[in-house]
């Protein structure tokens, strides 16, 4: 077993979740290695072309990293980890944090085809496509943001990926909207976080009203600008948002999340053209995090 490879006992965890293999064809066979190369490529950002040969022709796999981008799989994988840990009580759902993070964009990862990408052998989009490819140019240059939500146990829940230049708080609803645990006993999946933080960047009366209409406690404090607006308006203005700063000190966990995910190289930096893919790459570092516990 190399370094960075999976455990015995993350293996275990992971197995019953992937793709049925041995099919006709023998087009899945040999997960665990094939998985390997996915998390090396992912943890070290080298190009596809040099991957070690002990992980097998270079070729399997990134097809399969992009298969399994396009058609959901590494989504439902996610989602499966996350309901065995919620399971075994390993969610902390009391509070959940919302930030996002810019990541800078390699000059490998423009240049991308005008034409809609298709998922192989099937005639859809793929999960997640984007007709700009989530690029943008920003105060940094090329570059994408991740929006994510982090649970108190510094682990993703859910993550949208947009162009650099895009806003936090436009983007916090549908983050939120992602949330969705399943529950393997029964019943419906859990979506709503007993507490919600976040910074300045969210604060606007559109997130407020959907966080009480959820009836989801947020501490986000009010930048001066809206403060002083409100207050000009009198009694139109509505009252003083509360805020707790002994629980706006837990933010720092989804920060911690992101330095989390952005050791993974290919995380930190965009070198993927697609955007459906850098949601695959970014899925796939959410779920090493997630079976290392």
């Amino acid at each position: 077993m190399g370094r960075g490879d999976l455990t015995n006992a993350e293996w275990v965890r992971l197995e019953p979740h992937l793709p049925a293999s041995g099919l006709r064809g023998g087009r899945w066979n040999d997960h665990r290695r094939v998985i390997n190369g996915i998390l090396f490529r992912v943890r070290t950002g080298i190009p596809w072309r040099d991957l070690p040969e002990r992980f097998g022709s270079w070729k399997t796999v990134y097809e399969r990293h992009r298969r399994w981008s396009a058609d959901g799989t590494w989504d439902r994988i996610l989602c499966a980890v996350q309901a065995d840990a919620d399971l075994a009580g390993r969610i902390d759902w009391s509070m959940v944090s919302v930030d996002s993070t810019s990541c800078r964009a390699h000059q490998h990862a423009a240049g991308a085809r005008k034409k809609k990408p298709r998922v192989p052998k099937k005639r859809t989009t793929p999960r997640h496509h984007r007709p700009d490819e989530g690029l943008g140019r920003s105060r940094g240059g090329l570059t994408c943001k991740i929006h994510l939500a982090g649970e108190g146990g510094c682990r993703p829940m859910a993550f949208l990926v947009t162009p650099g230049q895009w806003g936090d708080a436009p983007q916090m609803i549908e983050v939120l909207e992602q949330i969705r645990v399943p529950r393997p006993q029964g019943g419906r999946p859990r979506t709503r976080p007993g507490h919600l933080g976040g910074d300045k960047a969210y604060s606007s009366r559109r997130n407020r009203r959907y966080l009480r209409r959820r009836q989801i406690k947020h501490t986000i404090p009010e930048p001066k600008d809206q403060r002083a607006n409100r207050k000009r308006r009198g009694s139109e203005g509505g009252r003083p948002t509360g805020f707790d700063s002994e629980v706006y000190k837990r933010r720092n966990e989804v920060e911690r999340t992101i330095n989390r995910l952005k050791n993974s190289r290919a995380v930190a930096t965009r070198y993927d053209k697609r955007a459906y893919v850098f949601h695959g790459t970014v899925t796939t570092a959410a779920v090493r995090l997630w079976l290392r516990g």
